[in-house]
């Protein structure tokens, strides 16, 4: 009836309504530093069976085609996309990017609580205590921690593809080590939990944190200088937009439907 009809065309409103969330939000970050676009995926409900497929007639043959119909749609899932974005060059030593699928380690507070986080952007800079943290609103430090003597300047800073960060004493060209850089990566990194600031928290589903130091153990090389910049595409995210919003729109018709054929029904009736 036309109370399926309605439903089913609610159900993809509801549906849609969340894909053009997720499409305005890839695109609201489009210039985001390590921002990984999302995808939404969508499942069938539950179907109301009428005749089951292969019921036998009255000479004891199966039907060919059962009488299955559809009560709409729901979203099954939001998925990341760690394609790698493009790459900035910045000429800036605490500016780093991976080549490769590891993440930088960060320290923050979640739900009242320090755990370790990880993130893609590679936008660092020094706090008051001279420590590494990363250029996000509430500068988490990096793990594990690396200090700077407070009289060294930034352009006297290097940092190796393997992750070592060295300064160049003042007036030498001597290099100090002053720590090792280590990545984490995940055997499902579409498992991690997006909380916002650019990090992500491991879940149950991303598996625990692998580290290491760059260069090693599938972590990819580290990139001084460099930034890697959103993998937002503008133009597929404004093709997905427009389509989405059509959707919406036929959706929108089916529930017009739907209720005149309802109303003519009602007028049948008295």
């Amino acid at each position: 009836m036309a109370i399926t009809a309605l439903q089913s065309a609610a159900s993809g409103m509801r549906a849609l309504d969340e894909k053009l969330n997720v499409v305005a939000n890839n695109l609201a970050n489009i210039n985001t530093t390590g921002f990984k676009r999302s995808r939404v995926n969508f499942e069938d409900l539950i179907y109301q069976v009428k005749r089951e497929p292969g019921i036998r007639n009255a000479d004891d043959e199966p039907i060919p085609h059962g009488i299955l119909v559809g009560t709409g749609v729901t979203v099954s899932g939001t998925q990341l996309n760690f394609a790698p974005g493009s790459i900035d060059t910045t000429n800036r030593p605490l500016d780093w990017q991976i080549d490769g699928t590891g993440f930088f380690q960060v320290s923050t507070i979640q739900d009242g609580e320090r755990v370790i986080a990880y993130t893609r952007a590679g936008n660092f800079a020094l706090n008051a205590e001279s420590n590494i943290v990363l250029g996000s609103s509430d500068g988490p430090l990096l793990e594990p921690p690396i200090t700077i003597p407070a009289d060294v300047p930034m352009e006297s800073i290097t940092v190796s593809k393997d992750g070592r960060v060295q300064v160049r004493e003042p007036g030498t060209n001597t290099l100090t080590e002053q720590g090792q850089i280590e990545l984490a990566r995940f055997v499902n990194p579409e498992g991690l939990k997006q909380i916002g600031r650019n990090l992500y928290v491991a879940t149950d589903a991303s598996g625990e944190p692998i580290t290491g130091a760059p260069q090693s153990d599938g972590m990819g090389s580290l990139n001084s200088n460099q930034l890697e910049m959103s993998n937002v595409d503008p133009v597929r995210e404004l093709i997905d937009l427009i389509q989405t919003q059509r959707a919406f729109e036929l959706n929108s018709q089916s529930i017009e439907s739907a209720d005149e054929t309802l109303r003519v029904v009602s007028n049948l009736r008295q």
